[in-house]
């Protein structure tokens, strides 16, 4: 970003002014910083999609837990938390905060391969972790599809996959450390500080500082994908006989296809003795290539893409056989997605969860809303999860079924306002329906659906009242959804798509 000038006559001195005055700034929060903490004056930070800069009172980036708790205990204003900052909503920060980036604390601190158990920093990412464990031939239990996000912002989203007969992240935590309001260091798991435990994962930030987590791993194994094409309404059947009932199923998504959502086809992973088709343990990293970006936007805007995506590029690809290491096919990298540029359009995701029974119900009111909307979807993929009986804010109380719908929008404020229209269609849709949407993305739901759709969240906020009395650890999503008045007494707004 660029200042603006002042009068013409004036500009030079105004230039050199403001830029000696910023070094002075600079320097002086630098000497009052902790010692290892680099720190950055008044920047603004922004999430994945370009769509909600927020100007932060400095950024602090931690390299140990003392670091952290230096900082927590040193603020007195709001404190917010961001890791590869794939939230967009505001969930990462609010105006004027002190934000903590924890990408520099990305060490693994124990592993055990025996145990199948792995202690990491907060700050770290998947793919790291799968660097060190797959010369163990162990693989995560459960991540993202992709694998640079950081486990700190999976734990506080309470993260799920495309995994078989497994439910949201929380499932393959043994135990987390976070620091609380008064600059405490807590360790919580089912035996210790079991409150603490269900609420800050997937508490956004609200709770604490998450800065190491024990995972639960498993065997690294070769899968083979199956592919079925199926009419949407058959799907729900499909999925139940030969997928959810057969052991070695590893991995699922099934892809319902724009513009129509009639028809869809069903991807899953195998454990199989065949050998490697792809001899590479771990995908390759890679940013999105120019040809990445041209395919994305044909696709998405070009004549015909979306059917030629659907009857001619994906039969294709699924045409070849395919059997790889579990740990390749969980280590994409998200960046291959990205745009060149967000100044015009960006890609965004949402997500609804329905239970199972009322899969084909959502479907039916899902296209009905983005088709009379226009919304460019380029993708929805339909994923499973089981019940989460733990965190206080559960996204799937019971089993349900996972609508992932992935789609491109302009970043003017009527574009924005269109999406925004669709989606609380949407949030209206799911709750007839009896199901939830995902927090980490628009945050358009009023407090009223959100709390039809979160019902504990009162335990949740009673909670926090009691661990963070000032609100210290806040962002836009608690300044909106949180009744305290000290969380509210910020400008409260509505997501802006």
């Amino acid at each position: 970003m660029t200042a603006e000038v002042g009068q013409r006559g004036r500009s030079a001195h105004d230039t050199l002014f403001s830029r000696f005055a910023a070094l002075v700034m600079a320097w002086a929060s630098a000497i009052a910083a902790a010692p290892g903490a680099a720190v950055a004056v008044g920047p603004v930070v922004n999430d994945v999609t370009g769509l909600n800069p927020i100007t932060v009172e400095e950024t602090v980036t931690p390299q140990s837990v003392a670091d952290v708790v230096r900082a927590v205990r040193a603020h007195f204003g709001p404190v917010c938390i961001g890791g590869a900052r794939h939230s967009q909503g505001g969930q990462i920060a609010t105006d004027h905060c002190l934000f903590l980036d924890m990408r520099s604390m990305n060490r693994v601190l124990a592993f055990d391969p025996k145990q199948r158990r792995i202690r990491v920093e907060a700050g770290i990412t998947w793919r790291k972790i799968q660097e060190t464990i797959d010369h163990d031939d162990l693989a995560l239990k459960v991540m993202q599809t992709y694998a640079n996000f950081t486990v700190g912002g999976s734990l506080s989203v309470n993260a799920h996959g495309r995994y078989v007969g497994q439910g949201a992240l929380v499932d393959s935590i043994a135990a987390i450390d976070i620091i609380l309001a008064d600059g405490s260091v807590m360790t919580a798991s089912r035996v210790e500080n079991r409150d603490i435990f269900d609420a800050a994962i997937g508490g956004y930030g609200g709770i604490g500082v998450i800065v190491t987590a024990t995972l639960d791993l498993v065997p690294d194994t070769r899968i083979e994908r199956v592919v079925r094409r199926l009419s949407v309404t058959g799907y729900k059947d499909y999925f139940f006989a030969h997928v959810r009932a057969v052991p070695q199923a590893v991995l699922h998504n099934a892809d319902l296809y724009p513009p129509r959502y009639h028809d869809i086809s069903s991807v899953t992973w195998f454990v199989t003795d065949r050998s490697v088709t792809v001899p590479e343990r771990l995908a390759p990293l890679q940013r999105s290539s120019a040809r990445d970006r041209f395919l994305m936007s044909w696709l998405s805007d070009g004549p015909f893409g979306k059917e030629i995506r659907e009857y001619v590029y994906e039969p294709a690809q699924y045409a070849r056989s395919a059997v790889e290491w579990r740990n390749y096919e969980a280590s994409y990298d998200a960046a291959m997605l990205e745009p060149a540029s967000h100044e015009h359009e960006t890609y965004a995701l949402e997500e609804y969860f329905v239970p199972v029974a009322h899969f084909d119900g959502f479907v039916a009111r899902m296209r009905r809303v983005l088709t009379n909307s226009h919304a460019n979807v380029l993708n929805v993929s339909v994923r499973h999860a089981l019940p989460d009986r733990e965190t206080l804010l559960a996204w799937a109380p019971e089993e349900m079924f996972c609508f992932v719908i992935y789609f491109k929008q302009g970043t003017q404020p009527s574009e924005r306002e269109a999406v925004r229209h669709w989606t609380a269609e949407l949030i209206d849709a799911v709750l007839t329906e009896g199901g939830t949407w995902y927090l980490p993305y628009q945050i358009v739901a009023t407090p009223e659906q959100f709390l039809r759709a979160y019902p504990a969240a009162p335990r949740f906020f009673a909670l926090k009242g009691r661990l963070d009395p000032a609100c210290k650890f806040r962002n836009r999503l608690w300044e909106h959804y949180d009744p305290a008045p000290q969380c509210r007494a910020a400008n409260v707004r509505p997501g802006q798509p």
